[in-house]
């Protein structure tokens, strides 16, 4: 009888031992997993990689069959959502995601772990939308930063039906403290990553601008533009350079067609501060810059300033969806580099162009000089010698041969001194029309292989006024520029035409044609510029068919 104490004994301690020994496996099972989602945190280091795998490895870790990563905003609000075990489909079918309300608002407003068995008991629950899955059990830890909250880690439905433990939370937790660590070093690499990529924009940009032998405003700013728009992920991009009055007007413009070409832009403090300082400005509102109900399509803007405090100084403004992701702060520093190094690169491509002008003038003078002083002279003396053969030579016929010859050397003369007049320009006298049109239209075909037909009706150079000339010369280099470089036509057909009461211009190329072209700015320079002075433009192109402008302007 004694012998079955004993062996109650012994199996008591055994079954003891078995049981140590599970709980021994389970724990270093558990240890191992949660070494293995560590170790799967580091090999990514893509921000929103990292945080997936978080998600995935924290299911995986402790059995959940949902998880979602919660990252907190500036607003103390939900603003990103990273879920696990709900497929596109269903997150369809949900709708709007969490920003921050019932339990979930809870833990963000106490970052502390949070295990439930049932979480519609707790007082915080506020249900689910339509089609949301079933979900009853519950566990919350923080991710925490640096110490300061990043977001939060939600697990709910364990795969076996039970509740979270102690260890499941002990699990989920200390993959949230390693998590942190992960989430800081993919936001160092992010950083760097997009700091790279605005230092190559700004390089890239400068390098074209400083090597284009004939740069164009236009093309200048549009390409600006268009490296800041890729490189800072945003749906718009606007080069506005400030007016008189204080006012930005709006030279280009790429990405969403929010905002027409030419627009005057409200006078903005944040824009007025950028130039002056230099440093770039994140504005949550886009009202501030836009005016009201700009809010309806565009979201947070990066305002930054394309040189340092000068009065050619412009401003370059970035904007982002509504309701898109704000700039970080390294987008706000490298902007202010990249409006830096390209306002350099912009300032110097003018003052080349104004050195080549000043070049070309000097040359020009030279020659106009020339032609009056030697070329018309002698010519002028060979008429007299002509004239005065005539009484050396009775013959009718040699008469009449002799007065021909002294006609049409009198009619070169009226067109070199017509040549000369047109030629001294910046001296108090003003270049006729006519020879600034063709000279507008050699500059457009400088690199062409054909020429344009050229017609001219009316008297364009006396019955168009200043303020038409100002719009109606970058018209004509914006259309033709456009038939040369993008049509691929042989033919161009250009006419003005100076009608009593309006001008009219006429750009007709057998080109490709286009239907939806790709970048419309310098097509809606030129609708604007038709607007601004109470006239017309309007284009026809058909794939295949090439395109017609006609632009109209009173001329009364």
């Amino acid at each position: 009888m004694w012998r079955d104490p004993i062996r109650r004994r012994t199996e008591d301690l055994l079954r003891e031992f078995v049981a140590r020994a599970d709980e021994l496996v389970r724990a270093q099972d558990q240890m191992q997993g949660l070494l293995g989602a560590v170790v799967s945190l580091t090999e990514d280091l893509s921000l929103e990689a990292v945080l997936d795998r978080v998600v995935q490895s924290a299911c995986e870790l402790v059995g959940a069959r949902y998880g979602a990563l919660g990252v907190i905003d500036d607003a103390h609000q939900l603003g990103h959502f990273i879920t696990v075990g709900i497929d596109d489909d269903g997150i369809r079918l949900i709708g709007e995601l969490p920003t921050g309300r019932g339990v979930l608002g809870h833990l963000i407003r106490q970052p502390e772990a949070l295990r439930l068995d049932d979480l519609g008991t707790h007082e915080m629950a506020s249900g689910f939308p339509p089609n949301h899955p079933d979900m009853k059990t519950f566990l919350g830890v923080p991710v925490r930063v640096r110490g300061a909250v990043f977001g939060n880690l939600y697990l709910t439905e364990k795969l076996d039906g039970g509740p979270f433990t102690p260890e499941d939370q002990e699990l989920a937790s200390a993959l949230a403290a390693a998590a942190g660590v992960a989430i800081e070093n993919a936001r160092l690499f992010e950083d760097a990553r997009r700091r790279q990529q605005w230092l190559e924009a700004g390089l890239e940009v400068s390098d074209q601008l400083s090597s284009a032998v004939y740069p164009g405003e236009t093309d200048s700013l549009d390409l600006v533009a268009e490296r800041a728009l890729t490189v800072s992920d945003s749906i718009l991009a606007v080069i506005a350079y400030p007016d008189c009055d204080g006012t930005q007007r709006c030279r280009t413009m790429v990405g969403v067609q929010s905002l027409p070409a030419g627009q005057e832009l409200p006078a903005s403090k944040v824009v007025a501060e950028v130039l002056e300082t230099g440093a770039s400005a994140l504005v949550r509102d886009p009202a501030e810059v836009f005016g009201a109900g700009s809010d309806e399509k565009l979201g947070p803007l990066l305002v930054a300033a394309l040189g340092r405090r000068s009065s050619e100084c412009g401003v370059l403004i970035l904007a982002r969806p509504a309701g898109g992701a704000l700039y970080l702060q390294s987008d706000l520093q490298s902007s202010a580099v990249f409006g830096s190094r390209v306002g350099l690169a912009l300032g110097l491509a003018r003052a080349r162009e104004r050195r080549e002008e000043q070049l070309l003038s000097t040359d020009r003078d030279r020659i106009a000089r020339d032609l009056h002083d030697l070329v018309i002279q002698r010519l002028f003396g060979a008429g007299l010698s002509m004239q005065s053969l005539r009484r050396y030579v009775p013959d009718p016929v040699a008469q009449e041969r002799i007065s021909a010859v002294t006609a049409e050397l009198d009619g070169t003369i009226h067109e070199l001194r017509d040549t000369v007049y047109s030629m001294r320009t910046g001296h108090g006298q003003k270049e006729p029309l006519t020879g600034r049109i063709m000279r507008t239209i050699h500059e457009g075909i400088r690199n062409s292989e054909f020429s344009p037909k050229v017609q001219l009706t009316g008297p364009v150079d006396e019955a168009v006024p200043d303020a038409v000339v100002e719009h109606l010369l970058p018209v004509l280099s914006e259309g033709l520029s456009n038939a040369v470089r993008h049509s691929g036509a042989n033919e161009i057909d250009i006419s003005l035409t100076a009608h009593p009461d309006r001008v009219e211009l006429r750009i007709v190329d057998n080109g490709c044609g286009f239907e939806s072209p790709a970048r419309i700015s310098g097509i809606a320079n030129m609708k604007h510029r038709a607007t601004a002075l109470g006239g017309q433009c309007s284009i026809k192109s058909t794939p295949g068919h090439g395109t017609r402008l006609i632009w109209t302007a009173p001329s009364g």
